[in-house]
């Protein structure tokens, strides 16, 4: 299908937000945030407040329908305080993959250091599945993941500017080590060469942040990493539903996550369970720090409404009380 919808101007998007239904106190005042943000992304805080109308499919199965008109007494204020809310939520979850990130890099490079400086080109340390070659649908020989992880390493390093790449490869024959090298990667380069160690290895590094398991830090790192691209790109976070969620634990291996799990807790999609286990990982870095003071105190001051309540983000009743929440308090 051809898309056909006109441009609208700023007076025009007005009016189609009263035609919906939107009750328009001060003209000016919503000229200026549609300026500042733009109808998508307002329209996209306003989506809670949608009426919506129950219906059976062709199967007979109930559904729910969003309909294209807006609950009685919506205001752009609504939007306007979701959008304010969740621009704090981002930048406490970026400060917070700052911490987890910068750490996980140097705790890597570290365990790996040493083994050998080039570690991460040694084969040994790594899983069969991670090194093995492998074949395309019609048979043709395809890299390793290994081999693709250090293809992609150095096109990182030969398109940085940092003074030490610089030294090294005027040096050092443009070798890197390991606990250099980890400074100039992303997260997710990190995460797949963690994916990729050997159980013993990984299982190392995962102890030095209390998770017990290398699946478990694998899950949570992989988390972090997708709420920090969300996040960096200024996407809506609060009512996210996580492509990547992290794994929970059960109540005995972690305690301090043990309410994820009880019998009522809503799903584990909800952007908290991201929140509650950086909270976990950053206590485990810098036990002194406030970052998740400072986060559960911000989800409290959600902007409630009778239609949107802090449940959108996964908190359930009392959880903002948990001791992983309150211990520095």
């Amino acid at each position: 299908m051809e898309y056909a919808k006109p441009w609208l101007s700023i007076e025009e998007q007005i009016n189609q937000l009263v035609a919906r239904g939107i009750q328009m106190d001060d003209r000016d005042r919503a000229a200026a945030v549609l300026h500042e943000v733009g109808y998508y992304r307002l329209t996209g805080y306003l989506y809670p407040f949608r009426e919506s109308e129950s219906y059976l499919d062709d199967d007979g199965r109930g559904r729910v329908r969003v309909l294209n008109k807006y609950r009685s007494g919506t205001r752009i204020e609504h939007a306007t305080r979701l959008l304010d809310f969740d621009r704090r939520l981002r930048l406490l979850v970026l400060e917070g993959v700052e911490r987890i990130e910068v750490a996980f890099c140097m705790r890597l490079g570290y365990t790996l250091g040493r083994y050998s400086a080039f570690a991460h080109e040694d084969p040994s340390l790594f899983l069969p599945a991670f090194i093995a070659q492998r074949t395309d649908g019609n048979g043709e020989a395809l890299p390793s993941r290994h081999d693709e992880w250090l293809v992609r390493v150095k096109e990182r390093q030969d398109s940085s500017d940092e003074a030490f790449v610089s030294h090294f490869r005027n040096k050092y024959e443009d070798r890197m080590p390991i606990w250099a090298m980890t400074e100039i990667l992303e997260l997710g380069h990190i995460s797949r060469l963690y994916a990729g160690l050997r159980n013993d290895i990984a299982t190392e590094v995962a102890d030095s942040f209390d998770v017990p398991t290398k699946r478990l830090m694998g899950s949570w790192i992989a988390t972090v990493n997708y709420i920090r691209n969300i996040a960096a790109h200024h996407a809506r976070l609060f009512n996210r539903k996580l492509v990547t969620a992290p794994k929970r634990p059960g109540p005995e291996v972690v305690p301090l996550l043990a309410h994820l799990t009880q019998k009522d807790a809503p799903k584990q999609f909800g952007v908290y369970n991201a929140l509650a286990v950086m909270a976990y990982l950053i206590e485990s870095i810098h036990q002194d720090g406030d970052w998740a003071a400072r986060v559960a105190i911000h989800l409290r001051s959600f902007p409630s409404t009778e239609y949107i309540d802090a449940g959108s983000i996964g908190v359930a009743s009392g959880w903002l009380e948990e001791h992983l929440w309150t211990r520095h308090s």
